[in-house]
């Protein structure tokens, strides 16, 4: 099964967070669980903040990144059209809230996301950030269609 990350178009695939082509990103995979979709990422020992905690900015990230992966997927499903169809469907963040709710070990975490809205180009959706099956951070990303000649 492919990620949503691995439609996105090859001029639209560096960012350090989802893009396939960035080697030196995290390189996330979201894929659709039901009606939630699921990114699972390891953090490595040098994404701490103090010795044994994530730190917040890769929190965010991985909430940004996943959410605009699934506002992508989402927009495909509303259309009614499959996932890498033409012409491709790429959202980038109008706005990102991170709320932290607690220290985020050194673990492997899983975001859940939902959507909440879908309106012509904007998508918003709502993440959660779980270490150990405890959530420690959410998110609401109000993500914007890109034009089809951004990036390219």
């Amino acid at each position: 099964m492919k990620a949503f990350q691995d439609y996105y178009p090859e001029n639209v695939a560096h960012c350090y967070g989802c893009g396939s082509l960035n080697q030196h990103g995290h390189q996330i995979k979201t894929f659709w669980e039901g009606e939630e979709t699921v990114t699972r990422f390891t953090p490595a020992p040098y994404h701490t903040a103090i010795p044994g905690f994530v730190y917040g900015g890769l929190i965010a990230s991985l909430i940004d990144c996943h959410s605009t992966g699934t506002a992508a997927a989402a927009m495909y499903r509303a259309e009614g059209r499959e996932m890498g169809s033409q012409p491709p469907l790429r959202f980038v963040t109008g706005s990102l809230l991170v709320k932290y709710l607690k220290p985020t070990p050194l673990v492997p975490l899983e975001i859940r996301g939902r959507v909440k809205e879908v309106t012509g180009r904007k998508v918003v959706v709502e993440s959660t950030l779980y270490a150990n099956g405890v959530a420690t951070a959410t998110g609401e990303v109000v993500a914007v269609k890109m034009p089809e000649d951004f990036g390219g």
